[in-house]
């Protein structure tokens, strides 16, 4: 055989041993890192607010540890309203996230009681010397029974609007006694509302439209009302049985 023929088809072969070695593994075939790939430490990753078992994480508002009436039963965080105190449960009290947000990605689940009524509000300034109830400073997603609640009845305060501001643009609330599903992203002012997989609401923070939709409403009374940038998550006691399951939040 040709001298110079055994010579490439030697070289042929060692080629053909090196190419079958993929490029990511090395010769030990151990995994090598694809360094395109995001890796996990620096990829932002949903946190539970509630883990099913326990209120912690959360107090009343103004106060150092949550209500009686707030009970986990079965992973879910049930406000018990049978005993009255005011407008709201007796040794209830609004929910508050021990943390603070200031852009974020919030998902939860939602079941509201028959006439019931509650709200999920964000971006609110825990001082009770300034503001007596949560609602003076966070803006809030209704939630209510559509059906047999007054307020529930009315433009902006029907389940799912940022109450009192913007209506949301389609009717995707399942009725009292069902699940819903919810999403509120606030980021960089840009606030998003999505119920049931339906995007439904989208609006500006702080900005001179914003400042209107304020003055028109009944917050105008409180001047700080939806000025924070940044605050406490709340699920509100408004004196009605309500049920929240699965909440998490990202920070964006």
């Amino acid at each position: 055989m040709n001298k110079l023929f055994l010579i490439a088809l030697t070289a042929i072969a060692v080629s053909g041993c090196h190419s079958s070695t993929p490029k990511n593994y090395n010769k030990d075939s151990t995994v090598v890192a694809d360094t395109n790939k995001k890796s996990d430490s620096t990829a932002s990753a949903f946190e539970p607010l509630f883990d099913g078992k326990t209120t912690d994480g959360w107090h009343a508002y103004g106060k150092p540890a949550p209500g009686l009436a707030w009970k986990v039963e079965d992973g879910v965080l049930h406000l018990d309203a049978s005993e009255k105190g005011d407008w709201q449960s007796k040794n209830g009290g609004d929910m508050v996230s021990n943390g603070e947000y200031e852009n974020f990605d919030l998902k939860l689940e939602w079941k509201i009681s028959k006439g019931g009524n509650s709200g999920i509000l964000f971006h609110v300034k825990e001082d009770t010397t300034k503001y007596k109830y949560t609602y003076f400073t966070g803006p809030e997603c209704q939630v209510v029974d559509n059906k047999e609640n007054e307020d529930g009845k009315l433009i902006k305060h029907r389940a799912g609007d940022l109450y009192d501001l913007i209506s949301i643009s389609k009717e995707v609330v399942k009725p009292a006694g069902e699940w819903n599903q919810v999403e509120i992203v606030c980021n960089n002012s840009k606030l998003d509302f999505t119920i049931n997989g339906e995007h439904v609401l989208s609006t500006t923070l702080w900005d001179d439209n914003w400042k209107k939709l304020v003055a028109g409403s009944k917050f105008k009374q409180w001047p700080d009302f939806g000025t924070f940038k940044s605050g406490h998550i709340v699920l509100q006691d408004h004196g009605a049985d309500v049920w929240y399951r699965n909440i998490e939040i990202k920070k964006l």
